[in-house]
């Protein structure tokens, strides 16, 4: 029997390489960011949610078999989020050992100068550098069972004894001592008895602070979940619009 004529039953060569050209980017995006729906795709809702799981990787490349979240593929999501207008709002999930402390504080200091409302969200833990990263947004979250860890700066590796070091060191240990307080409603005094207890932990100084604990201090402004996080960004995004409309009128 003759074809009708005008149909094509078999997909023309161009409707294939589009669907190898889709299916490769989609690939690229897994393969590079752990997610398909990079900020300037996010067509379909008016949030974004950015995950900051394993550990935080920064100058220097982790074992392959690490789970890790690299500084270098958070900054320029962040940077896309600024300045996609679809975009109102940022739900930061934190489920991290810790790692690098200037990558980590770079991730902290991009998302608190982000002009978009931010949530965090800490599930399972946020401890060392998590911590930071976790108060750095408008407003915190904590699971019931969550925990944060609390200790001073360590250095893994070759280590020169002089006093330069150890002052580099304290510095550094400022730093994070001074955005955390900042960004959050603990006091100087007790995030530094929490830093520098002993007992706490088994062979280590500091303290291990498990959700409502964390509330309590000051360090995270509520328990709660997904469900908190995103009523209470849908509620920051609303009072934005509406602190905008006024300064426009």
């Amino acid at each position: 029997m003759a074809e009708l004529e005008g149909t094509n039953p078999e997909p023309s060569k161009h409707e294939e390489e589009n669907e190898q050209n889709t299916s490769s980017t989609l690939m690229e995006k897994i393969q590079q960011l752990g997610q398909t729906n990079v900020p300037e795709l996010s067509n379909d809702s008016n949030i974004h949610c950015l995950t900051i799981v394993g550990q935080i990787e920064g100058h220097i490349q982790l074992p392959p078999q690490n789970k890790t979240t690299k500084y270098e593929h958070l900054i320029p999501q962040l940077v896309a989020i600024e300045q996609n207008p679809k975009i109102e709002g940022l739900l930061v999930i934190l489920n991290t050992v810790g790692g690098d402390v200037e990558a980590g504080l770079a991730i902290a200091e991009m998302l608190a100068s982000l002009s978009k409302p931010t949530v965090s969200v800490v599930l399972g833990g946020g401890h060392s550098i998590g911590v930071p990263i976790a108060v750095s947004c408008d407003y915190s979250f904590i699971a019931e069972t969550a925990t944060m860890t609390i200790h001073p700066i360590r250095l893994t590796g070759l280590v020169i004894g002089v006093p330069q070091t150890f002052e580099y060191l304290d510095k550094m240990q400022e730093r994070v001592i001074k955005f955390v307080t900042s960004h959050s409603h603990i006091q100087e005094k007790t995030f530094r008895d929490l830093m520098f207890a002993t007992g706490n932990l088994t062979r280590d100084i500091g303290t291990n602070v498990v959700g409502r604990d964390a509330v309590e201090t000051g360090l995270i402004d509520e328990v709660g979940g997904l469900g908190s996080a995103m009523k209470k960004l849908n509620e920051l995004i609303e009072a934005k619009k509406k602190a905008d409309k006024g300064m426009i009128q």
